[in-house]
């Protein structure tokens, strides 16, 4: 039986024709052997088929209104998925466009499946696959993007589209570590901020009228919780006004450029949660530019890449300095060092990976060993976080309560005496 294909060769171009084979997949395999990327394969039912499932594609996506492409969003679990099912598939010798097609039928979200129509639209009239990704780089960042194109490149696709959701996979892991460092301690410090402010304004200016009838000297400590209450409750709008205004000025301050770095600085050199910053960066960065090296994605372009996903301004200068290094025919190890930035361990193993000519492997397990150390870090932080905020909230309340009572300790010593 003879089918028509279309399909990328090993220099990216696409191409077309006909190949003759029992059926669908043999038609495919056999393409696959070839070194091609397959897009399409039509023939007898099979094209029948394919036109059917193009009208009722037409159909469902005059139905879906509301949604739109532009404005979609796809949760990282839901990429992850998305990722592992195309490399499966593809894998399985199922063509691309038709893969798609199958992953938009049972998306759930309306805007993806729009996305997806229109990637398989795109790459029905020649377009490459990383040309009809790249054109949403809302859903699909420029990391993936290149890796596609690599894999396109290469006839790796299903191989680079499963070390993607691999990459994909770990990054989620290493938000979530994040979220659980941060989550307690801002909960803590939301709880204490609203616990202090109840007691002055609702319940320390009760007491005043009690310390003027008992007619005694207040100690100095009772006298500053008095004029702090008093000012918030007469004040509390101004008050309010002033920390919104204040925290707005500091947020519009951190999207200069000037202010990125300084707010960058700053969480790479927290007492507390400096280190965590720090080796979040570290894996960030080391994952990545391993997996783009991996897929095919020359070095200088995968710096380019690390640069701009790292996540920190420090990072990012750091990375743009020692690519620029590389530009100019120095190896990667020796700049990365100069800039300070990065541990003499990880600038060391890179040179080392540069000579052996194992430097995707030795990135790997940087990323692996900061990954580690992110997860100690954060079981670390969440047993010291614990009792220190246990601790503030007692100093805070306890403070307040002794200065509430010591007038009364000293009213109590003077009727005794």
């Amino acid at each position: 039986m003879r089918f028509q294909y279309r399909a990328k060769n090993a220099a990216g171009r696409t191409v077309s024709g006909t190949v003759t084979a029992e059926n669908e997949t043999d038609a495919v395999g056999t393409l696959r052997r070839q070194g091609l990327t397959v897009l399409g394969v039509t023939g007898g039912k099979a094209a029948a088929a394919s036109r059917d499932g193009e009208t009722r594609k037409g159909l469902f996506s005059l139905s879906m209104g509301g949604a739109s492409s532009r404005t979609a969003r796809v949760t990282s679990q839901d990429m992850v998925v998305f990722t592992r099912q195309l490399s499966t598939m593809i894998s399985a010798g199922i063509p691309v466009v038709e893969a798609l097609e199958i992953l938009q039928e049972q998306a759930s979200n309306a805007g993806f499946k729009l996305v997806l129509g229109e990637i398989v639209s795109d790459l029905r009239t020649g377009k490459d696959i990383s040309q009809a990704f790249g054109r949403h780089p809302r859903i699909f960042p420029k990391i993936y993007v290149n890796m596609l194109k690599a894999g396109e490149a290469s006839g790796q696709l299903d191989t680079v589209l499963n070390r993607l959701a691999g990459y994909q996979e770990a990054a989620a892991a290493l938000r979530q570590e994040i979220r659980s460092a941060m989550t307690y301690p801002v909960v803590s410090l939301i709880l204490i901020l609203g616990i202090t402010i109840f007691l002055l304004v609702f319940i320390i200016p009760k007491f005043k009228s009690m310390f003027i009838a008992m007619n005694v000297e207040l100690p100095a400590i009772t006298k500053a919780l008095l004029a702090t209450s008093q000012v918030m409750r007469e004040n509390f709008l101004l008050c309010a006004a002033g920390v919104i205004a204040a925290v707005v000025c500091v947020v519009l301050y951190t999207k200069t450029d000037r202010g990125r770095v300084q707010k960058d600085w700053v969480m790479l050199h927290l007492p507390v949660f400096g280190p965590l910053f720090s080796k979040v960066a570290l894996s960030r960065f080391s994952r990545t530019f391993a997996t783009l090296i991996q897929s095919g994605v020359p070095i200088l372009g995968a710096l380019e890449i690390v640069c701009e996903t790292s996540g920190n301004l420090i990072v990012s200068n750091a990375i743009a300095q020692a690519s620029e290094s590389v530009r100019q025919g120095e190896t990667l190890g020796e700049p990365l060092a100069r800039t300070r930035v990065f541990p003499l361990m990880v600038t060391r193993m890179i040179s080392v990976g540069e000579r052996t000519g194992a430097l995707e492997s030795l990135l790997e397990k940087i990323a692996e060993f900061y990954d580690q150390e992110v997860k100690t870090t954060v079981e670390s932080l969440t047993s010291l976080i614990e009792p220190l905020m246990i601790a503030t909230m007692g100093v805070l309340v306890g403070g307040m309560v002794l200065a509430v009572f010591m007038p009364i300790f000293k009213m109590i010593g003077s009727i005794n005496k």
